[in-house]
């Protein structure tokens, strides 16, 4: 079907409403537009689905949501009447059409005999994650597009372990999708459904149990009393689902001075105060800066709107306030724990990090100068929970911390995905530690820096929206692949890694999953690039990493391996 056909079919579908119709008829004449709304369906991929809002097939709206509602419930019933009975768990975020289309998850499934957890109001991707477990459900579903512009939301699905499905379920959703015309979708009415049983609406009793397994992760209690009458930290949620659970579990750790950013601590999906919710971004920080400056604070952070990232800004030593990568953090976070642990003679013998690819190799370097393990797994935090899953049965190894360079981590086995929550709790008690010590996070890093190195690193994302993008993403790594670069910046390649072709083998003994991805290393032997399309967006990302003498000197060439990969490889 051509996306003209494809257009006149929405257009003429009698289940649509006028309204829906008037926005679909307010492009009519736009056919770059018409072409981007219905050249594909939306895809449906590990992650899920991503889209931008409004109609058509390659937007996200209730009715690609039906469809995909359907192919969960065509994954549970495959699993058998145990599992519809298990049920699923259904959470949404403060975005545009979150809880509608969480309500609308609802139906279809309460539709197909499998019974529904509902959550009775916006909850973070932890809680989520945290929820199956604990429930004992079948799978999961959490309406999201994480730190996405407001434009965006999202549907990810989540297995009985709490992780994100494995590449097997996930055909079996897209199978059932392909099978059902998009538009005969059946759902159940919800209040009936509520009435009947079939859907459950939960809320603090959950909170409740969540919030006392993720207090159980604090490593130094007496740290926070030490400095909790006179320390301060700002946090804000940016408009999202951290609010009420982080600031609850900074109350329950001991902190008494939390300042919260007011004018973004309100639910909204239209993100009013920044651009993108995005701890990546510093001039989110703006007004958290601001009022840093005004009260004397040298912590500052904030969380995305599901809550499963954390983003952190810092006073440097001469009162600039800098903003972290989510590797920094990450390398504080894992020296922070390995420390703690070596002091209280706790870290186990078969303790391991674990963290992504394209994140920053410091983390293997302070894993083992504390004698523990660091295992590399493909981009995305579902082979971090895949890995924890593994570890509980074999019990080879003892999990210490998984994280991301995208700014998630995850402390503790309650969850299966990225956790804001415990990660906040975790970096504002590294913190007051520090304190304790006559130290901000900032000195702490440098002393890192000053023991294992310089580690600098840094992502570039190149959009390419639409089907010319999508092709554009398409050519760019055959290109790589049938011709491999043989130097960037005067530097030789000694060493190409195609994660689609190669075996990697894990310190578990396990095989590294094929993936379209390419990394290359350098010769100088410190320093790598790795090329990757997203998997949630029209992106390819470029992530490059060195070790140098300074940051200024990591920076200079991180920046000369950029402009060259950009004009090699057509990326600009």
């Amino acid at each position: 079907m051509s996306y003209m056909e494809s257009y006149e079919k929405w257009l003429t579908a009698d289940i649509l409403s006028t309204a829906e119709k008037d926005e679909l008829k307010a492009v009519a004449n736009d056919a770059k537009e018409l072409e981007d709304r219905f050249y594909r369906g939306l895809e449906f991929g590990t992650a899920g689905m991503r889209g931008v809002l409004g109609m058509g097939t390659n937007r996200i709206n209730i009715y690609n949501v039906r469809q995909a509602s359907y192919g969960v419930a065509a994954y549970v019933k495959k699993e058998g009447a145990e599992a519809m009975k298990k049920g699923v768990l259904i959470s949404y975020d403060t975005r545009i059409m979150s809880r509608e289309f969480a309500e609308e998850t609802a139906k279809v499934l309460a539709k197909e005999g499998i019974k529904v957890y509902l959550f009775d109001t916006v909850h973070s991707v932890p809680e989520c994650s945290f929820g199956i477990r604990e429930l004992g459900c079948a799978a999961g579903v959490m309406v999201t597009a994480s730190h996405n512009p407001k434009e965006y939301n999202g549907y990810k699905v989540y297995g009985p372990d709490g992780g994100q499905l494995p590449p097997d379920a996930v055909q079996t959703v897209i199978d059932a999708m392909d099978s059902i015309d998009i538009f005969a979708v059946e759902y159940a009415d919800l209040d009936d459904a509520i009435k009947s049983g079939a859907v459950e609406i939960v809320g603090p009793e959950l909170n409740e149990k969540f919030l006392q397994v993720v207090q159980t992760q604090q490593c130094n209690p007496e740290a926070v009393k030490a400095v909790a009458d006179t320390f301060k930290l700002i946090y804000t949620p940016f408009h999202g689902t951290g609010s009420r659970p982080v600031k609850e579990i900074l109350k329950r750790i001991g902190f008494k001075n939390v300042l919260v950013v007011k004018e973004q601590d309100t639910p909204d999906g239209n993100f009013p105060t920044v651009k993108s919710p995005n701890p990546e971004n510093k001039e989110g920080f703006n007004l958290a800066i601001k009022m840093a400056k005004e009260n004397d604070v040298d912590v500052i952070f904030g969380t995305d709107p599901d809550c499963d990232r954390v983003g952190i800004v810092v006073r440097d030593a001469e009162g600039e306030y800098r903003t972290l990568t989510g590797n920094q953090t990450g390398a504080l976070l894992v020296d922070y724990i390995l420390r703690s642990k070596t002091e209280q003679g706790t870290l186990p013998s078969n303790g391991i990090v674990i963290k992504t690819i394209v994140t920053t190799e410091l983390a293997a370097a302070i894993a083992k100068s504390y004698g523990a393990e660091c295992m590399s797994v493909l981009t995305g935090f579902k082979y971090i929970g895949e890995k924890m899953t593994d570890f509980g049965i074999k019990k080879n190894y003892t999990y210490l911390i998984g994280f991301e360079e995208s700014y998630g981590y995850l402390v503790g086995n309650h969850a299966r995905d990225k956790d804001g929550v415990v990660a906040s709790m975790l970096i504002a008690e590294m913190a007051a530690y520090y304190k304790t010590k006559g130290k901000s996070l900032y000195e702490a890093l440098q002393d890192i820096y000053a023991k294992h190195g310089t580690y600098v690193e840094k992502t570039m994302s190149y959009t390419m929206p639409g089907k010319d993008g999508m092709e554009k993403m398409a050519g760019i790594l055959a290109g790589l692949r049938e011709n491999p670069p043989a130097s960037v910046n005067g530097m030789k390649v000694v060493k190409t890694t195609d994660y689609k072709e190669s075996t990697v083998i894990l310190p578990d003994n396990t095989e590294l999953p094929k993936a379209n991805v390419l990394r290359y290393d350098l010769d100088d032997g410190k320093t790598y690039f790795i090329v990757r399309p997203s998997g949630t967006e029209p992106k390819i990302k470029l992530y490059l990493g060195t070790n140098a003498d300074t940051v200024d000197e990591a920076n200079e060439l991180i920046e000369a391996i950029v402009a060259d990969c950009e004009k090699q490889f057509n990326l600009v």
